[in-house]
């Protein structure tokens, strides 16, 4: 695991992602519906947790807390907190991939249910949960509810990602970063300000900044030298405080979405001036964050306001 410091004039690579630099993962934490299988035989459905996050199974009836347990769980969850319907999880460390443990539920009417408890899937689609909605009664009036309330989320999420796809299909940032990830720089009103080149043993890494007028640009290059499973973007944050509550908009390209071994791939961002202002009228500096498919920090780039050329 390597990690350089804070440099002097603004580049910051992280090259082993580290659990301490975890993506914040608050936009995929999700309330759901669930409902149970109507025969005992079928698999047992899945709840997906992740460290630091607290997730509530949410049922019709009350629960008995004496028969409501997980049936192997030592030093992987504290105890869990069952009162009146609702049974909560809270997990003391992230589960490994492949680990599912099997946790019972008893209502006071004796109905039991068995799930087993996951770490977040990995695929693009991955969430945790923070709150489940567990029906054995399809058709009842509160489950019926839930899963209109679930449809209507969703179709809320995809109304507002397809309306974010279509303005940027016009952005003019969007199309900088565009040419800035097909190489070709000459195209653009940016000049390469900072520099930086690494490698470890299963990336090599070049990231470029650039200035601008009235905007900046970063251009990041990996190169997966690692002969096992392939490197996945997972997520691109730019942030004054390294969390989610200082996010701001920035476009962003690749070339691909997924580097295979001995693949070459390449990441460029555009920033805005206006993304740099503060409340008060002042510049910031941002920090830019690009995680791996596994939740982890992959690099971060400091984007310094003093970049952006009048």
């Amino acid at each position: 695991m390597h990690t350089f410091p804070l440099l002097r004039y603004g580049l910051l690579l992280v090259l082993m992602a580290s659990p301490a630099l975890a993506r914040d993962e608050a936009e995929k934490l999700t309330i759901r519906t669930l409902k149970v299988p109507a025969h005992p035989g079928q698999e047992a459905p899945s709840i997906y947790v992740s460290w630091q996050v607290v997730t509530a199974l949410r049922f019709e009836k009350e629960v008995d807390p004496e028969k409501t347990k997980f049936l192997a769980w030592e030093g992987r969850f504290e105890t869990p907190l069952v009162g009146g319907k609702k049974v909560v999880l809270e997990p003391l460390r992230d589960l490994d991939d492949g680990e599912a443990l099997p946790l019972l539920v008893t209502l006071v009417d004796g109905t039991e249910f068995t799930f087993l408890v996951k770490p977040k899937r990995r695929e693009d689609w991955g969430w945790i949960d923070y709150q489940v909605n567990v029906f054995k009664d399809h058709d009842s009036y509160n489950a019926i509810l839930s899963s209109l309330y679930d449809s209507l989320n969703r179709e809320r999420k995809l109304s507002e990602e397809n309306e974010r796809f279509k303005k940027e299909e016009n952005s003019v940032d969007h199309a900088y970063a565009t040419l800035l990830a097909n190489g070709q720089v000459k195209k653009t009103p940016f000049r390469r300000a900072k520099f930086w080149r690494s490698k470890n043993e299963d990336m090599d890494m070049i990231v470029e900044v650039f200035s601008g007028p009235g905007k900046a640009a970063a251009v990041i290059h990996l190169t997966n030298t690692y002969y096992g499973e392939p490197w996945k973007f997972d997520g691109a944050y730019l942030t004054r405080d390294f969390t989610s509550y200082t996010a701001r908009p920035f476009a962003l390209r690749m070339d691909r979405p997924v580097i295979v071994p001995g693949q070459s791939g390449k990441i460029a961002v555009v920033v805005d001036k206006s993304a740099f202002e503060t409340e008060g009228g002042q510049f910031a500096d941002l920090a830019l964050q690009i995680f791996r498919g596994d939740g982890l920090l992959q690099v971060a780039v400091a984007m310094d306001h003093t970049l952006i050329r009048q």
